[in-house]
């Protein structure tokens, strides 16, 4: 059957009925898993062989595994993981790229343990002064390179272990004075601003292979839409100045900074140059529309799908958890 270009959540702990059957019949490209899809191990395991079964194949599985307070597998059952500023907040420069690359690497071991193959991160956002803290601790640096040096990091620990990373939210929401799960953020800064600040990171990481838009209007670029919805964006600085030629899904459609049907919100992401659609909360009724406006995966779109496929490596870079802790403690006792 043809796959469709679009990454579905489901409900619960395990598929009902219903779920197998529509995923059966709609093909969509991944799934994304979120804290109410997570119990334990076993159960995480069994959901994600579950949902590959619904399609037939090896479907990539996401989740977002930041650490700090978007981490949706959690302790006791996973150890916790620190926010991105927690690193961009050590002493040694040395220390914050090791222990970041580390920390993403024991996230990705987390991860291929229960059949979880892409994480949604790192955060390249770099907040501003009077921003909302929706991104907040989320963002490594208030400075762009450095958010890039310590985005790199996270990306590589994650590749090393077989995880793909998806960089977000691209071109930027740290300086959203509004958080777009629940409105729409505008951006009213200059075009130079945001290339010297917001956008930069998203140039350093350009090679990634996989990325999420930014429910934000840029009032510099197009007045009326949100990256996610802009095609002026797609062109002028997603695929343009910053030469991002990865796959590109959207945020979640069911935020609320978009309007409209779900098909139609679909069809505005597709327009704009979305590669991929995402639809996070499982609920039927939302996730119905979005897979009948769903596009066969199929061009630019597939060939990009399959370049990010092909970077997993199916076997990690080998981990020895306890020396890495021993590593961990070694890196902290020397920057102080």
């Amino acid at each position: 059957m043809t796959t469709k270009a679009f990454i579905a959540g489901c409900a619960g702990l395990a598929l009902s009925a219903e779920e197998k059957a529509f995923f059966a019949r709609t093909q969509p490209w991944g799934f994304i898993l979120f804290k109410r899809n997570i119990a334990d191990r076993a159960q995480v395991a069994a959901l994600t062989a579950e949902l590959r079964a619904s399609v037939g194949r090896r479907a990539p599985i996401l989740i977002d595994q930041e650490g700090g307070r978007v981490q949706r597998m959690r302790a006791p059952e996973w150890p916790p993981y620190p926010p991105a500023r927690w690193f961009g907040q050590l002493n040694d420069p040395l220390a914050r790229v090791a222990l970041a690359r580390l920390s993403a690497r024991l996230m990705a071991h987390d991860l291929r343990e229960v059949g979880v193959d892409v994480d949604c991160a790192p955060v390249l956002d770099v907040p501003v002064k009077g921003a909302h803290d929706v991104i907040g601790d989320r963002a490594f640096a208030l400075e762009p390179d450095e958010a890039a040096r310590l985005g790199r990091a996270v990306a590589d620990g994650l590749l090393a272990g077989g995880v793909l990373p998806v960089i977000k939210h691209m071109p930027g929401h740290g300086r959203a004075q509004a958080d777009s799960h629940h409105a729409l953020p505008r951006v009213a800064e200059s075009l130079d601003e945001l290339r010297a600040h917001d956008f930069r990171p998203f140039r350093h990481l350009a090679d990634m292979p996989l990325a999420m838009t930014a429910h934000v209007v840029f009032e510099a670029i197009d007045s009326a839409n949100p990256a996610t919805t802009s095609r002026a964006v797609f062109r002028r600085i997603i695929r343009g100045e910053l030469g991002y030629d990865g796959l590109v899904m959207t945020d979640d459609l069911s935020m609320k900074a978009l309007t409209g049907s779900f098909g139609d919100r679909a069809r505005a992401a597709y327009a704009a140059g979305c590669d991929m659609l995402l639809h996070c909360n499982g609920v039927m009724e939302e996730m119905a529309p979005v897979a009948e406006a769903a596009r066969p995966l199929a061009g630019a779109a597939s060939r990009r799908a399959r370049a990010a496929l092909g970077r997993i490596r199916h076997e990690p870079e080998p981990l020895d958890r306890g020396a890495v802790d021993d590593h961990i403690r070694r890196i902290l006792a020397a920057s102080g």
